[in-house]
């Protein structure tokens, strides 16, 4: 029996329904996730899985949105209007999501409410916009004749998205897929599930039209693999591990061959040249990418490689500026570090930490277990020093705040050094010598390069990586609609 609900406020039992077709309804099958939060060890209310047949449900329901032509069809106008009606209740329930996203992955509210949700709703508002500016082409293959080329939706797409940034994750694929006229099913991350289902009912009051987007909550390896495996899914956009991804292009090749899109995480460089003469400057930015949002940032800089000849400058400009990153309690106003996602992440972070000490690095500061507020997930951010790149601390993506310092002697040898992993997300040179700098950054093998900068990624350019950093289209810009 299907059974509706009121999703206003955050209830016991609210995370058992899936949004599907225009209305929440109770998930199937009996699978539930457990939470506590890592705030403070409170228990939060379960999270249904998504069986199999609800992800059918989801599907048909998407399916058949799509062929009626509901939404692709409607004049841009109009979808246009709803989708900014849509940003417009989400700025207007920031609060509601905000406290949601903290409760359940320790963000501190702050960045919730002056960077995660105001920067979904830019997203959307952009992608609208740029629904009637999006043209279909007219060439001339020889005198006489014209050949038009056409686009179109996919159809029916899945958005799975992680948990570090679950508003602004959720409005990459949201914004694009329904500017491009598919029917979206989001399947958010099980440890950022409650803001994303909120979103179903901004969605009716907005006027999205039923079965447009669906919402599903649960598993990844459950709700995840069948909307990846689902035979009448046209395509998967994905952003998490590089591990999951390979599975899900299995999944996608097992099935009907549906595109695939990947965003899976790196091992970014930020680069030092000792021609780089604003060395507070390099510092400041380096501390807040890295330790912002707790390190738990797939582009975060987490390989520091410097010169020699500035090595001992940068070092303790990174040890006077590190205290400023000390967790405390998200619910606070004032905090810039929140908790980990949970304490079984803290404890995987925790045991980088170790290993690093075990493989022979220095530990300069930080990397401790700590309860600024009482049964919460908290650690202090870590910097090693002494990490050869071939050690795991500087090759495996840790997705904590461990920054792991390389020293190299010259630019050849930063460029192999950054170049040596298998992952190519993003990077920076840091260089006052303008032409060094975009040498440098010619040579990497990344998606995205900053110079003297960082963080400083906007939706007009598109973002994606290398390597095992990913595949497919990319996110954000009008490539992400072409991705749809």
């Amino acid at each position: 029996m299907e059974e509706t609900a009121n999703m206003d406020g955050m209830g016991n039992n609210e995370g058992r329904f899936a949004f599907i077709g225009g209305k929440y309804i109770e998930s199937s099958g009996g699978e539930i996730v457990t939470r506590r939060s890592p705030v403070d060890g409170r228990e939060l209310p379960e999270i249904g899985s998504c069986s199999v047949a609800d992800v059918d449900k989801a599907v048909l329901a998407a399916r058949r949105s799509f062929e009626s032509k509901v939404w692709r069809n409607k004049p841009a106008d109009e979808k246009k209007e709803i989708l900014f009606k849509f940003a417009a209740l989400i700025q207007k329930n920031s609060a509601e999501l905000a406290l949601r996203d903290v409760l359940s992955m320790g963000k501190p509210i702050r960045d919730c409410l002056t960077n995660d949700i105001p920067l979904a709703v830019k997203y959307i508002r952009w992608y609208a916009e740029a629904i009637d500016k999006l043209y279909d082409q007219c060439v001339p293959p020889h005198p006489g004749s014209i050949a038009t080329i056409t686009r179109e939706p996919l159809g029916v797409v899945a958005g799975i998205t992680p948990w570090n940034f679950p508003m602004e994750n959720v409005a990459w694929k949201i914004a694009p897929a329904l500017a491009a006229g598919n029917s979206l099913i989001l399947k958010p991350a099980e440890q950022a599930t409650f803001s994303a289902l909120y979103l179903g009912k901004l969605a009716q009051e907005a006027g999205i039209p039923e079965g447009v987007l669906n919402i599903l909550p649960g598993k990844g390896e459950i709700t995840g693999k069948y909307l990846a495996l689902h035979p009448d899914v046209d395509g998967v956009f994905f952003t998490g591990s590089n591990a999951i991804g390979k599975e899900i292009l299995t999944y996608a090749g097992q099935s009907n061959m549906k595109r695939v899109s990947l965003e899976c995480g790196g091992k970014s460089a930020f680069i030092i040249l000792k021609e780089c003469d604003h060395l507070e400057d390099a510092a400041q930015t380096l501390v807040k990418n890295i330790f912002f949002n707790q390190g738990q940032i797939c582009s975060a800089p987490s390989r520091l490689i410097v010169e020699t000849g500035v090595q001992e400058k940068v070092l303790k400009l990174l040890l006077r500026l590190a205290p400023n990153y000390q967790p405390a309690n998200p619910l606070e106003n004032k905090t810039t570090s929140g908790a980990m996602v949970d304490h079984d992440h803290l404890d995987n972070v925790l045991r980088y930490v170790s290993i690093g000490k075990k493989e022979g690095a220095k530990l300069l500061v930080g990397g401790e277990r700590v309860e600024p507020v009482k049964g919460g997930a908290y650690m202090t951010p870590a910097i090693f020093t002494d990490v050869k790149n071939d050690m795991r601390v500087a090759q495996e993506e840790i997705f904590g705040p461990v920054l792991s310092v390389i020293s190299v002697r010259d630019e050849r040898e930063a460029v192999e050094t950054a170049n040596a992993s298998s992952f190519g997300l993003a990077a920076a040179v840091w260089c006052d010598e303008i032409n060094r700098a975009h040498r440098v950054a010619r040579d990497l093998r990344v998606g995205t390069v900053h110079v003297n900068c960082y963080g400083e990624d906007d939706v007009t350019a598109p973002f994606g990586g290398f390597k095992q950093s990913g595949n497919g289209g990319k996110e954000k810009s009008l490539d992400a609609i072409d991705a749809y």
